[in-house]
């Protein structure tokens, strides 16, 4: 969608597992800092200018919180979404493991496609965070 200065804005929501490293991946990208110490995400949100092709982007992006007890704040964030991200922890087996049995399922409950439609294993992006105890 293009606004009214012809920037393309783009909307890309982060989900994963709580301290998986999402919110240390925006931050770093964003704002070029890294966070010295943990503390979970209930929600942020991030907006970075991109020129990609000679044409001008703002990217949003939207960090969210991993753990249970967000489980029916997070997909308020979904609609209008044009890039999901899923984050997993390397050091985390478990959280990769839960790529593919929590978070593409919750996405594809999402979607807003009728289940009919949805192809078996949607084109969403994963990408690898380095996860630590204090990030």
């Amino acid at each position: 969608m293009a606004n009214g200065t012809g920037t393309i804005m783009l909307k890309c929501v982060v989900v994963g597992d709580g301290a998986v490293g999402k919110t240390c991946l925006l931050m770093s990208y964003a704002n070029d800092a890294f966070p010295e110490e943990y503390v979970p995400t209930v929600f942020d949100h991030y907006a970075v200018s991109v020129n990609v092709g000679g044409k001008q982007y703002l990217l949003g992006l939207y960090d969210t919180a991993g753990q249970e007890d967000y489980d029916r704040l997070r997909p308020l964030s979904y609609p209008m979404t044009d890039v999901f991200l899923i984050c997993y922890s390397v050091v985390n087996p478990a959280s990769f493991q839960n790529v593919r049995e929590e978070w593409v399922t919750e996405l594809q409950e999402h979607s807003g496609e009728p289940k009919e439609l949805q192809p078996p294993h949607p084109n969403l992006v994963s990408i690898l965070c380095p996860g630590h105890s204090t990030c």
